[in-house]
């Protein structure tokens, strides 16, 4: 059994990290709140430009346009958005685990890595890092994502890789976020997307009965289009992970300052039960020595 200074020790090593996860759980609390602001106040827009663009692509038919179709390369970009820091539970692991999981091949694949841990890991199982943008994560603003777009649309428009992706955490509330792969290039959108992207604009068009024109032509206004739309989308994840990944450090550092409770009240349970054995043992020890006097 411990002795008393080995449970008093550990009762104050386990008091001051609960003391910490506390202090960060209160951190994390309020950078989410600020994160959550913002992915709130600007998700309107991006799902916005995201009907938008797949509006235009309902209603244009088959265009050939190099955007739209993956390029000869075999190479896969995926801009993979972690955190910089750990204590955050399950939030890098998941979308790491999109990426090992995803059955890209890894010779194929190049990351842009936003986040030192996500690059960490996946730089150590053999994964190739094409860019590094980890400061990135740290306050994002529409400028970086911006950077981001201009880097890896001219290296498809090089054709040096032939599709990109975006692996992120999608935030829905602050216990839910979701690990989400999306494909940004070439543009792909499902029926059921098109339709759920243009259903508010058919009914007045049906009844205009007019198809897509371009002003200027549809080449020269999907090159404007199409980085925006990236753009946007590359914005809203990092605005959404940041968001998700305060979300799940908060948790994390709720749950590390809960178990911290509840060792110190087991411990606190030891030391008292180890304390009342020593009392009762000198007792005995006293009383044994005076019988043995008299």
């Amino acid at each position: 059994m411990p002795s008393m200074r080995d449970i008093q020790r550990r009762k104050t090593s386990v008091s001051s990290i609960g003391q910490i996860t506390k202090a960060m759980k209160l951190v994390s609390t309020v950078k989410l709140q600020k994160a959550k602001t913002r992915a709130e106040q600007a998700k309107p827009y991006f799902d916005k430009m995201y009907r938008t663009v797949a509006h235009i692509l309902s209603r244009s038919g088959q265009i050939r346009h190099p955007y739209l179709h993956a390029g000869d390369s075999q190479k896969k970009c995926v801009i993979t958005i972690t955190s910089n820091r750990g204590l955050a539970g399950g939030y890098n692991a998941g979308v790491e685990k999109l990426i090992t999981e995803s059955g890209f091949a890894k010779e194929d694949v190049e990351l842009v890595a936003i986040g030192r841990k996500g690059k960490d890991f996946l730089s150590r199982r053999g994964y190739a890092v094409r860019a590094d943008y980890s400061d990135v994560i740290n306050n994002p603003m529409y400028s970086d994502a911006m950077q981001i777009c201009q880097d890896v649309l001219s290296a498809f428009a090089a054709g040096e890789i032939g599709e990109i992706y975006v692996a992120y955490t999608e935030f829905k509330n602050t216990v839910v976020h979701t690990p989400t792969l999306l494909k940004l290039l070439p543009v792909e959108f499902s029926e059921e997307e098109i339709q759920a992207g243009t259903e508010k604009t058919h009914a007045r068009e049906a009844a205009m009965n007019t198809p897509m024109n371009y002003e200027p032509d549809e080449e020269e206004s999907l090159d404007i289009i199409i980085p925006k739309y990236i753009t946007s989308i590359i914005f809203g994840a990092l605005t959404s992970a940041v968001a998700s990944e305060n979300g799940a450090r908060m948790q994390a550092m709720d749950s590390a300052t809960s178990n911290a409770e509840e060792m110190i009240e087991k411990l606190s349970l030891q030391y008292n039960r180890a304390r009342q054995s020593s009392i009762t043992q000198e007792l005995t020890e006293i009383i044994a020595g005076a019988e043995a006097i008299s």
